[in-house]
């Protein structure tokens, strides 16, 4: 029996994705890839964080409208954000009234919800799901650091929030599909007693290679099996960190099979600093580029890995440390 792994026993297929992104983001390396890229990231609404549920409601759409499904046929819809009591999220399924399902796992929910939707599917609960997962920079420097008006000073080690959201639908239909959704890893959290908020790929880092590992200890697998292992959102620094950490354990790290959603988001040029983080990071550059790159067959496996810092206001202001999260998804072609 595998310890944190699930290897799903249905074909899940990933019948649709959408992403959006804001104006930085689309001008990034993989601007190009985004379905849709934000030229006002107010989006017209009073506040930044009725922007935010506003972006997630439009890319929820608009995977809805590629995957042929009425709204009022989802059976569910799991979804996640950054901010307090998951207001983005929970005004997004308002406008759908679905059922729905409101995840945190900070940066690491998209893939929560993957493999919580993975697994309502697999034990024949519901027949479809959407999952989603947003955020956006003014939001989350207003909650977690300092209001954008202060013009408060990041120091090197610090990421950049995306402005981003993606959402994916799964499904069981025997019809080819984007990709498929084959097992999923469910981390521990773990806590190297990092307690700088402004050093995110340090604090996730111990908790990526935690799930890593322990994907492999559960499936035999390495990175061999992959045409990637791509991980979110550790950034340059987070990223580093983590190779030597999985060498530390006798893992050998191919270094062009390792891949970053937030150190691929933005070009060094774009000064984001360690990169990019956030939930809409790694559900953006999932649903944009990764699925993409399944699906025009370029790759034929890959392990999506995302992390999350478990940290809130209120921790920090307490001097606690910043526990971290990991959860895998084992993506594959259709074919």
């Amino acid at each position: 029996m595998m310890k944190q792994t699930i290897a799903f026993n249905r074909r899940l297929a990933l019948r649709a994705r959408a992403s959006c992104v804001g104006p930085k983001e689309g001008q990034g390396p993989l601007g190009w890839c985004f379905d849709r890229v934000l030229e006002d990231d107010l989006l017209g609404q009073a506040t930044w964080e009725l922007a935010e549920s506003e972006m997630l409601r439009r890319t929820v759409a608009l995977c809805l409208e590629r995957g042929n499904l009425p709204p009022d046929k989802l059976e569910l819809l799991a979804s996640g954000d950054l901010l307090n009591q998951l207001m983005p999220s929970c005004f997004m399924a308002r406008a759908f009234g679905r059922p729905f399902m409101g995840l945190y796992g900070a940066c690491s929910t998209f893939v929560e919800a993957m493999i919580l939707c993975g697994a309502m599917i697999d034990g024949g609960y519901r027949r479809n799901a959407v999952c989603a997962a947003s955020s956006h920079f003014c939001t989350a420097e207003r909650q977690f650091r300092s209001p954008l008006e202060l013009g408060t000073q990041r120091p090197p080690s610090a990421q950049w929030t995306a402005t981003a959201a993606g959402a994916a639908l799964i499904d069981t239909d025997k019809s080819p599909a984007a990709a498929r959704l084959t097992g999923g890893t469910i981390g521990r959290v773990i806590d190297y007693e990092v307690t700088d908020a402004n050093h995110m790929g340090a604090a996730m880092a111990p908790a990526v290679a935690d799930t890593i590992l322990a994907h492999f200890a559960d499936t035999g697998r390495d990175f061999r099996d992959f045409d990637r292992v791509i991980t979110g959102d550790l950034g340059w620094i987070g990223r580093n960190l983590l190779k030597a950490l999985l060498e530390e354990r006798g893992v050998a790290v191919p270094d062009e099979k390792l891949a970053d959603c937030g150190a691929s988001l933005f070009s060094q040029e774009q000064d984001p600093h360690a990169g990019g983080s956030g939930c809409g990071c790694v559900a953006s550059v999932s649903c944009g580029y990764v699925l993409r790159r399944i699906e025009e067959g370029a790759w034929e496996r890959v392990l999506l890995v995302a992390s999350g810092a478990l940290l809130s206001p209120t921790s920090s202001q307490q001097g606690q440390s910043i526990p971290g999260i990991a959860y895998a998804a084992a993506l594959e072609a259709d074919g």
